[in-house]
């Protein structure tokens, strides 16, 4: 097999999340794959160092934001990207956010943050992009899915929820759009240390618990994501669609 099939030189790539604490070594992983790779977050200014980076492996990016849970400002963002590169090859949606508590402690607000950013975030980027894939006829989604999307998740009912949301979305529009040459995949990340979980496996007893659960007896590295990201992004996996990929060390794969 040729290593041409995982090739991404010229491949435009707009990832959302991609400047997150699991995102800036994705996204240096594509644009050293040869990718031109936009990753974008609520925050302009959060992504300037990483689009320098980006640029300075030779890649082309794009210094931009979005809401994603707004419908005009997501539609602004396609826009803007298919203005300047002229098409999404592929999307990758990793925006993500969690109030870890008690399910009788979480408010209806936070049920619903947690719900717009992680599941109407996802469907909106897919449908806006996917609309200009479709005119394309070819495009590769890849929707970050999580652990909780598989299993219950103490303390992260709203969480959980959007996360099984998201796998069960991305088997739907796998489903309806692989007639026009697109293929809909998920990552499913293990437990990795980010913002989002720092707290929580700052506990000992929480991260011994978690690492002595993982087969691999360690928590993820941001690089471990790599490779699969690649993999789902380029034309090794054009017959592959409505998978996941789970990258977390085993611990789906143990009983008890």
């Amino acid at each position: 097999m040729s290593l041409q099939l995982f090739d991404l030189t010229g491949k435009v790539v707009l990832f959302v999340g991609g400047g997150g604490g699991l995102g800036r070594a994705i996204s240096l992983g594509l644009a050293r794959a040869g990718a031109n790779v936009i990753p974008v977050s609520r925050s302009k200014d959060r992504n300037k160092e990483l689009v320098k980076e980006i640029e300075e492996l030779g890649s082309k990016s794009l210094l931009t934001s979005v809401d994603v849970t707004n419908e005009a400002d997501v539609n602004r963002l396609v826009n803007e990207v298919i203005e300047r590169f002229g098409r999404i090859d592929v999307l990758i949606n990793a925006a993500g956010k969690n109030y870890k508590k008690p399910a009788l402690e979480l408010t209806v607000e936070e049920w619903d943050d947690v719900m717009a950013v992680n599941l109407k975030g996802t469907f909106l980027c897919c449908k806006l992009v996917g609309e200009k894939m479709i005119s394309q006829k070819s495009g590769k989604i890849i929707n970050f899915a999580s652990l909780g999307s598989h299993l219950g998740i103490t303390r992260s009912a709203a969480y959980c929820a959007s996360k099984g949301a998201v796998l069960q979305l991305t088997k739907v529009l796998s489903a309806e759009w692989a007639p026009y040459g697109i293929n809909v995949n998920c990552i499913s990340p293990g437990y990795f240390k980010t913002p989002l979980t720092e707290k929580m496996l700052s506990e000992k007893e929480t991260y011994e618990k978690i690492v002595n659960r993982t087969p691999m007896q360690r928590l993820g590295l941001p690089e471990d994501l790599i490779g699969a990201t690649i993999f789902l992004a380029s034309n090794a996996s054009d017959f592959i669609t409505g998978s996941t990929v789970a990258v977390e060390g085993g611990f789906l794969s143990l009983a008890i």
